[in-house]
Parts: C-alpha cells; sequence; structure tokens
C-alpha cells in the first residue's frame, strides 16, 4: 500500500511539469482511441463500435513502442454481423516541441504491425492474417499527464480467407494517459529535497 500510495503522489506531482516530460524516455502511455461509435435509430438500427487499448514504453524521447488490442463489431437488424479484432506491436512518434498554437499539442505518427481478421456471419466470408497500419495523428495535453487525440490512419489486412486483401480509413478520437517512468519520479524526488 505505501508503494501505491507514492506512486500515486509520484502521477500527482509530476502533473506539475511541462508538456515535454510525458514523452520523455521511460515514460509510459496507457490508453484507448474510439471509432465509428455510431448507434442507428432509424430502420435497421446499425450498430457499430471499434475500440483499440494500447499501452507504449517510451525508449527515447518521443519514441515509444509497445502493444494494442482491436475489437470491433458492426450489426444491423435483418443483416449480417462484422466482427473484426486484432493484436500486435505499435510505434508511436512525436515529432517537433510544443505547438505555438496550441501551448500543449503535438503532432505524432503511428504504425502497427500483428494478427487481425475479420468475420461477416451466415457466410459472408472472413479474413484473417496480416494486420498493418500508418497514419499521423494530434495529441492535446489538457493537463500534463492526460491526452485527448484524434488519429486518422490507413489500416489493411492481407491474409487467407474470402477476401485476400480489405483496407480501409478510420479517423480514431482517444484519451491516453502518460504515466512518469523512474527518471521522471527521480527527478520528482529530487526537486522535492
Amino acid at each position: 500500500m505505501k508503494k501505491f500510495t507514492l506512486l500515486f503522489l509520484l502521477a500527482i506531482l509530476a502533473g506539475g511539469f511541462s508538456a515535454e516530460a510525458q514523452i520523455q524516455k521511460g515514460n509510459v502511455l496507457v490508453g484507448s482511441n474510439f471509432a465509428d461509435i455510431n448507434l442507428g435509430l432509424n430502420y435497421p438500427h446499425v450498430f457499430t463500435f471499434n475500440v483499440t487499448p494500447k499501452a507504449a514504453w517510451f525508449v527515447e524521447d518521443n519514441l515509444a513502442l509497445g502493444g494494442y488490442v482491436n475489437l470491433a463489431i458492426e450489426t444491423a437488424n435483418d443483416s449480417r454481423t462484422a466482427t473484426s479484432y486484432g493484436f500486435g506491436g505499435l510505434g508511436r512518434y512525436y515529432a517537433g516541441s510544443d505547438m505555438t498554437v496550441l501551448k500543449h499539442g503535438r503532432f505524432f505518427g503511428e504504425a502497427t504491425v500483428g494478427f487481425g481478421g475479420t468475420n461477416i456471419s451466415d457466410g459472408g466470408g472472413n479474413t484473417n492474417g496480416l494486420a498493418l497500419s500508418v497514419g499521423p495523428g494530434f495529441a492535446y495535453f489538457v493537463t500534463p499527464n492526460i491526452g485527448l487525440e484524434t488519429l486518422l490512419k490507413f489500416n489493411g489486412l492481407a491474409g487467407f480467407g474470402n477476401q485476400s486483401f480489405r483496407s480501409n480509413l478510420d479517423l480514431s478520437f482517444g484519451l491516453q494517459v502518460y504515466l512518469p517512468g523512474q527518471r521522471t519520479a527521480n527527478k520528482i524526488k529530487s526537486d522535492m529535497k
């Protein structure tokens, strides 16, 4: 419990650092992107939902490597249901420094590679195989440790099944939490002395 309290206190104190602090080497990014959240009110009552939780560790300043999981569903009355899934590795690079116009905003690029699939019910076909994606994004840090972001990505799925290749453009919105790593925690401790 003592370690948890110390970690919680360090996370709160890290909130006082500049917008540069959250993307330093050793810090951790945890969060999710949400896309295609849609609830149709008229017939055929289409419902779509796509969530991509991710976690990454900053191996260098501005460069994070980690993993992701993707889960998606699209369904409608009197229609087939499409289920998509995926998991793999991700890389993210934050460009430049804080923007002048939006003092706490940063552009970044993200790429993923992993295994994925799309299965459509009632014999609608499936594709399972190599999942790739790449695209630019923008993160706005509402606090030094919480970023709201938007990400436009090209997603490709090459594999086996009824369709050998599927692709789409995806605009998603997300929330990421930047947790201080050991280097940041040590800096906070030294500043407190």
